[in-house]
Parts: C-alpha cells; structure tokens; sequence
C-alpha cells in the first residue's frame, strides 16, 4: 500500500496551485493524508475527486466551509497499522511525550503546522510524521511531502521529497 502525506498547503495564500510533482503522484498512491491547513475548499474538493482515499483534518487556518466537512482529528487502519492525523501537536520540545500520551492507540501520526519535516519515534513505538509544507518552506531549504509504504504490518520506504523551488 502506497501513501503520500502533506500538510499546509495554504492554496491561495502561499501559492496558487500545488506543485505538479505532488499533483502527478496523486493516481500511484492508494491512500492520501492531508494533515491540515488548505485554506480553501477548492483543494480538498481537488485531492477528493484525484485520491483514491483521502484521510484528512481541518488546520487553524482554516474556516468554517473546511471544518465543517473535515474532522479534527482523523483515525484509519491500513495493513494492520492504527494511523492517525492531526493538524498541531505543539512546540517541538516535549512533542513525542505529549503526542505518546494523548494517542496511546495509534502505530502512527502524520500532523503539520510547523511546516518543518519531522520524523521520530516516540518510547511507545509511535511514530511521528511531519511532511512539511509542499508550498510554504518557511526556515527549511525547500518545500516538502512524504511518500511512504505499508507491508506486512509495517511502515516502511519513509521518504522526505524536496520540491523545486517555485519561480
């Protein structure tokens, strides 16, 4: 099972599409993960029609049309691994204790917020998973997603995808 996790796309804000590399790898992934911050509706209802599943949650930046067709927090098991999204889990100091503590029933959480790539374990096993942001890199040197597999009850081929900058 294919996936591919973004975060903070913040269309139109910060750009006017999304990158054609993360559009063009839409049709080979079997599950989406939108961890929050789109702005408008246009790119959710976008992601909808081109994801085969979309999982996905409202961001602080986003208004009352989003968050009254996404969830604050969403949950799914694929392959045998009990997955969650959120958009904000907090300052980075702290965050593995906090995030261990408040999803005890998760194998993995994909969240945003920071626009800053994340990847860690926590002491429970859960794993920690920020894309960044495919159109708002802020500190980071280039804009980001992720790409990752489940097999056999595991996650694995966990890849940071850079994106050329924006002309």
């Amino acid at each position: 099972m294919r996936l591919l996790m973004m975060s903070d796309t913040h269309v139109p804000q910060r750009a006017k599409e999304l990158p054609a590399e993360l559009l063009a790898r839409l049709p080979h992934a079997d599950v989406v993960f939108h961890a929050g911050d789109w702005v408008d509706t246009a790119t959710l209802d976008l992601l909808a029609q081109r994801s085969r599943r979309l999982i996905a949650v409202y961001g602080n930046n986003d208004g009352p049309g989003l968050r009254a067709r996404l969830p604050e927090v969403a949950r799914a098991e694929l392959g045998g691994l009990r997955f969650g999204v959120v958009h904000e889990t907090g300052p980075a100091p702290g965050r593995e204790a906090r995030c261990a503590a408040r999803f005890p029933d998760l194998d993995v959480l994909v969240f945003g917020h920071s626009h800053i790539p994340w990847d860690t374990v926590t002491d429970t096993g859960l794993r920690l998973l920020n894309p960044g942001s495919a159109t708002d890199r802020r500190r980071e040197p280039h804009c980001t997603y992720l790409t990752a597999a489940v097999a056999d009850g595991a996650l694995t081929d966990v890849t940071l995808h850079p994106l050329p900058q924006r002309r």
